[in-house]
């Protein structure tokens, strides 16, 4: 009955496990979730506004399905200012969120055979994507001491003859480490020459904490030319549910032909988000945004101080994101396990580090209030000690 596509394909544990958590608040039960991958700020009014302003003028028709002319332009200003990156409106599509342009980036180029290089711990979507085309995924495992980054040795180990891509996230979910420039120029070096093409993932950029932000392509001509840059709002302004996400690639025909996917699947995104999009790219949310990732780096800190002064807990300080990965394999292996029964027993929604790839772990998101952090860290440290 079902196609061997979707037989292969799982379930994002991250939405499992926040829906699980929204379901038993619903049913009256004392959950703290940390568990989704949303800022608990409001969408700047300057946004909003634009929204409304959308809605008023009756811009509520179809458009076209690479978005509009206003938005491509403002768009392309935005990579020139931030990422010294230049781009022609052919060299963009907009979709309904990064994940959308991920699957449209994955469903274009990635066959049977092609292997697809990603660092684990990874996003959950990655492999799936990948799965779901019928292409081989290629794991690179990190760990703390490599804080979670790739070395060159290992991705030149990991290249074949069917390596047909490598999937960068900087900065990580799931764990907030961020490439510097002399890491992506060591990286470079090892592709150079190859037939690789890199998916860069850089949906979290406005939230770096320490060090600056590098986007890929902008390493040199050689890496812009095979790096796809994707990128969108629901981090850094909040819009998670505007659903507004985009790509930009240098080759035209492989944005005709995403382009083409997409007119014959959900055609353009919601005319109002696109309105609403402008005035964010164009900067006029930045004093927002700062205030956001302020909030965000006291709340960093004080989640690091709090799990690290638990006996057989560790946990790295990200440099960018919201999240902590934490290391619980001093006290159990099996992720799973472990977040089930602290749900269960403490009401505390985290998700499994097996479901980013690496075992020993969880996830924490620190995008939320520090009261509710202290509270549920405390509970955490409860359930351990008790064990």
């Amino acid at each position: 009955m079902y196609s061997k596509r979707i037989l292969n394909l799982s379930e994002s544990i991250t939405v499992a496990i926040t829906t699980l958590a929204k379901e038993l608040k619903d049913q009256g039960k004392d959950v703290l979730g940390f568990s989704a991958g949303e800022p608990d700020f409001d969408t700047p009014e300057v946004i909003k506004q634009a929204a409304i302003n959308a809605i008023n003028s009756g811009f509520t028709k179809y458009t076209a399905v690479d978005g509009i002319a206003e938005l491509k332009t403002a768009i392309i200003d935005k990579l020139k200012r931030d990422n010294n990156l230049e781009y022609k409106p052919s060299q963009i599509l907009v979709s309904n969120g990064a994940k959308h342009s991920l699957f449209n980036v994955f469903q274009t180029l990635i066959d049977s055979g092609d292997e697809v290089i990603i660092p684990s711990p990874y996003w959950v979507t990655y492999p799936e994507l990948v799965k779901y085309c019928n292409g081989k995924v290629i794991e690179i495992e990190t760990d703390e001491k490599s804080n979670f980054k790739i070395t060159p040795e290992q991705l030149k180990g990991a290249i074949t003859e069917n390596s047909k891509m490598l999937i960068l996230t900087s900065p990580s979910n799931p764990t907030g480490s961020v490439y510097s420039k002399e890491e992506l120029e060591a990286i470079a070096r090892v592709l150079k020459g190859t037939k690789i093409i890199v998916a860069s993932d850089e949906i979290y950029e406005k939230l770096v904490y320490e060090g600056t932000f590098t986007s890929v392509a902008s390493i040199n001509d050689d890496m812009f030319k095979r790096t796809i840059t994707i990128n969108g709002l629901s981090k850094s302004v909040a819009m998670t549910g505007w659903r507004f996400g985009y790509l930009a690639f240098h080759n035209e025909e492989v944005v005709k032909k995403m382009k083409g996917l997409q007119s014959q699947s959900t055609s353009n995104i919601n005319s109002i988000t696109q309105k609403a999009a402008i005035p964010a790219l164009e900067g006029k949310a930045d004093n927002e945004i700062e205030v956001m990732s302020q909030a965000f780096k006291e709340r960093r800190n004080r989640a690091v101080e709090l799990f690290n002064a638990i006996e057989g807990v560790s946990v790295m300080k990200p440099q960018g994101a919201f999240y902590l990965f934490v290391n619980i394999s001093k006290i159990n292996s099996d992720s799973i396990e472990f977040c089930k029964e602290l749900l269960e027993q403490k009401g505390v929604a985290v998700v499994p580090g097996i479901g980013f790839g690496t075992e020993g772990h969880f996830r924490f998101s620190f995008a939320t209030d520090i009261k509710s952090i202290e509270e549920g860290i405390s509970r955490i440290s409860d359930f351990i000690t008790s064990k």
